[in-house]
């Protein structure tokens, strides 16, 4: 459901952690066509209700900087539906917008991100060669059209297309996709994923530390992959997640933690996980108006 522009931040989440070999992750893969654009047209797909659209878009760009596209009442669906629509567009990612006035169909909602392709039919076919099932077939939305597909894990992603080409600036920092799947999916994941991306895994981290997904006597497995959809984090759990872990779905990458933070609390963003640091990355995890949650990084300072 790429309403207006699809959240498409597939974005990976590469690190310079280790960089583990391609492993059998990259094998095996089925040849299929490139259709990826930029990780530019990659948005997050957020809903809110209508009465925070504004607040959360007031918090969202005090937070990152950039602009908002106009905001349009339309049908994204294929099925009737009515939805506010606006695309937030900043240096660290991009979000689609939508406040639905009506109930939300299935499965909308439940999608992640919005990946532009460079033909849908194609990039459809090429998601099944792959391995993801289509779980919403292709449609037509006032600007192009969408699908939507599942991966094995139950990672769902919208794909689209625009009728008129779009053409964004690249981002100053890429966003990491944050991939919250089981241990019994995760390389079957990766490796699918890879063969629809044409990508490349980064890094494979068997025992990353546990403190990155609120369990900080632990370990768990830490996956970073990079393709032109753009960046993706893959975190291997057994699903004993304290919160807000799994509820984040995007990782944006800033230049200073402490300066972004200030900024996000002054425009009433809540700090679910105070600021930390793990292998060369310091983190924390927020939540804006409306309710999305998300992570937020910097390089940390030596």
């Amino acid at each position: 459901m790429r309403m207006y522009s699809r959240i498409l931040v597939l974005a990976l989440g590469v690190s310079a952690i280790g960089a583990a070999p391609m492993s059998a992750l990259a094998k095996e893969a089925p040849a299929t066509p490139v259709v990826a654009v930029g990780p530019q047209y990659d948005t997050t797909h957020v809903y809110v209700a209508p009465a925070d659209v504004d607040r959360f878009v007031e918090s969202f760009l005090g937070t990152f900087g950039g602009q908002s596209t106009k905001q349009g009442i339309a049908t994204v669906t294929p099925t009737p539906s009515s939805t506010s629509t606006q695309l937030l567009q900043t240096p660290v990612g991009t979000v689609s917008l939508f406040g639905f006035r009506t109930p939300v169909p299935h499965p909308f909602g439940l999608e992640r991100t919005g990946y532009l392709v460079t033909d849908l039919d194609v990039a459809v076919k090429a998601a099944r060669a792959a391995g993801a099932d289509v779980i919403v077939d292709s449609f037509p939305d006032p600007i192009g059209r969408d699908a939507v597909i599942q991966w094995p894990g139950g990672v769902n992603m919208q794909l689209y297309w625009h009728t008129t080409a779009p053409n964004y600036a690249p981002f100053q920092t890429v966003p990491d996709n944050r991939v919250y799947v089981s241990g019994d999916r995760a390389d079957t994941f990766v490796k699918d994923f890879l063969a629809f991306s044409h990508g490349k895994v980064v890094s494979d981290t068997k025992q990353a530390p546990g403190v990155e997904i609120g369990r900080p006597k632990e370990r768990y497995r830490r996956i970073r992959v990079e393709s032109t959809f753009g960046k993706m984090t893959v975190l291997v759990t057994d699903g004993h997640l304290p919160y807000p872990y799994g509820h984040e779905l995007t990782g944006y990458e800033v230049a200073n933690l402490g300066d972004t933070l200030a900024k996000a609390k002054a425009h009433g963003v809540k700090v679910l996980v105070e600021p930390f640091t793990s292998e060369g990355r310091e983190s924390a995890v927020v939540e804006f108006p409306g309710g999305y949650v998300a992570e937020i990084h910097a390089g940390a300072a030596h």
